[in-house]
């Protein structure tokens, strides 16, 4: 890239950290984010960019990387067993399959500039395993500093077959700006006594703060939440769920409710998906960025963190107390896993914006979750 695009990667961000939707914006007219079809505003957020599903899909037997020195494109044409079109009204992808679909979306990043990926909120509810893959890429969902080509992604429905097409966005990608002096530097989190420390002035959570390396996210199996419904889990046979249509489709179709038990114990069966509430309520300040993370391993046989971007302004209530809460996408691993209620299931890992957005989540166009208890996504009636 040149230098002055690299000046212009600089400029796009005002500082060091996320880049806000602002920057985002800029760095289209860069010409460090480019695109096969004209930029729609809306895949612009508070702090990442919506990326959207090319004109083609190719069903791979399994997942991979290219690593170091190859390309997508040149394993795809050793892997894929099927080319399918996504024009028109799309097409079916089946639970269960492995789907790599290149993107309209294409980089030319600076080497102090870096791209994360994560699935939309959306996404992760329906139980899509959606990553980011690039050209030389030895890890998923992450772009590296000075990347420049396409971008691609692996796409494996879990409990519902779902119909795409081009222009559907499954996934989302935060920019990093690094500082020129070190732009290997692959994070920016806040400390846990920098997090206490906000926390005293502005809170983070409805409760005492639970620290541990980000804030603590525990389960909520304690009060009905919505009409005696503590949580979903997906059901294992029903139709095809179109990724386009908003609030088209019944609850009771696609999901079993799970009420709210004696004993404030969920038994996690092994494969099966789950769809829980944090007991915190949360938000997230304007000038910081969060990602659901991961707890130790150790901890228990689930998994939690598929879709883990918080944009600046979620959870921000009128009265400037904290009024969403998380909704945890949770599968089982190998064995069947008792939950407690209150029990530590995720943390969030909070970074600084590179500068503060123009327009918070919650004020920039439909914000879906803002607000919410116990939801599931956008594409269901509401409960």
């Amino acid at each position: 890239m040149s230098n002055s695009g690299q000046e212009a990667s600089h400029a796009a961000s005002g500082g060091i950290g996320v880049l806000s939707g602002r920057g985002i914006a800029r760095l289209f007219g860069a010409g460090v984010i480019s695109s096969a079809s004209p930029r729609n505003p809306t895949q612009i957020q508070p702090a990442s960019l919506d990326l959207r599903l090319g004109e083609k899909a190719y069903r791979v037997r399994a997942s991979f990387l290219p690593g170091r020195n190859r390309r997508v494109e040149t394993m795809l044409a050793a892997l894929a067993s099927d080319e399918i079109s996504l024009t028109g009204e799309g097409a079916v992808l089946e639970r269960g399959c492995v789907f790599v679909v290149p993107l309209i979306e294409r980089l030319a990043l600076p080497a102090d500039l870096s791209g994360a990926a994560n699935p939309k909120s959306s996404t992760g509810r329906l139980d899509i395993f959606t990553r980011l893959i690039t050209d030389q890429g030895e890890r998923f969902d992450l772009v590296e500093p000075g990347y420049r080509g396409p971008l691609y992604a692996e796409v494996c429905p879990r409990s519902f077959s779902v119909r795409v097409r081009a222009g559907s966005r499954l996934n989302q990608l935060r920019f990093r700006q690094h500082p020129l002096r070190d732009p290997q530097q692959s994070g920016f989190a806040l400390s846990d006594a920098a997090l206490d420390a906000l926390h005293a002035k502005t809170a983070l959570v409805d409760g005492p703060l639970n620290l541990r390396d980000g804030v603590v996210v525990s389960v909520d199996l304690s009060e009905p939440l919505n009409s005696g419904v503590v949580g979903y889990r997906a059901q294992k046979h029903t139709d095809v769920i179109d990724v386009d249509r908003i609030g088209a489709y019944r609850v009771d179709d696609f999901w079993d409710r799970l009420p709210v038990r004696p004993d404030r114990r969920l038994i996690l069966d092994p494969g099966d998906f789950y769809i829980l509430a944090s007991r915190e309520h949360l938000s997230i300040p304007s000038n910081l960025a969060a990602e659901m993370a991961p707890m130790d391993a150790a901890i228990g046989e689930f998994r939690v963190h598929y879709a883990g971007f918080f944009d600046p302004g979620f959870g921000a209530g009128a009265d400037g107390k904290p009024s969403s809460r998380a909704v945890l996408e949770v599968r089982s691993r190998e064995v069947p896993f008792i939950l407690e209620d209150g029990q530590a299931i995720g943390r969030l890992v909070y970074e600084p914006m590179a500068e503060t957005p123009g327009e918070l989540y919650g004020e920039a166009g439909i914000s879906n979750y803002q607000g919410q208890g116990l939801k599931l996504s956008k594409h269901f009636e509401p409960v």
